[in-house]
């Protein structure tokens, strides 16, 4: 079963987005901001983590410029899901290295599709 790390300051989103992925089947670990993440897939490679970008202490560009700097966790499939939702904030985070962009308020659906198709990638 695929384990996916949720990276999300805000409780209800995390709660949420933490949900609908278990309900779909997937094994979910949480983080509630960059520094925590790093610690955490140190630890427990995930095989795919959920990124949101404005967060304390290290926001997600950053989170994902180290993941995919690092040989041991360049191929771990990124989503950023973030609240930036304007064409320069995607394109920003494709620059970053993340496999793909969600715009918050987003669909349940497409989120579950992204999250389904990269682990299957």
């Amino acid at each position: 079963m695929s384990t996916v790390l949720v990276v999300e300051d805000s409780v209800a989103q995390r709660e949420m987005i933490t949900g609908l992925l278990r309900e779909n089947g997937l094994t979910v670990a949480v983080a509630s901001d960059g520094v925590e993440a790093l610690e955490h897939i140190q630890g427990t490679r995930p095989d795919l983590v959920v990124l949101d970008i404005v967060m304390p202490r290290m926001n997600g560009y950053e989170v994902c410029r180290r993941l995919k700097a690092d040989p041991e966790t360049q191929d771990v499939p990124v989503v950023m899901c973030s609240s930036k939702g304007e064409e320069f904030d995607r394109y920003w985070g494709m620059k970053q290295g993340a496999d793909a962009y969600i715009a918050k308020p987003f669909q349940a659906r497409e989120l579950v599709g992204t999250v389904k198709q990269l682990l299957r990638g």
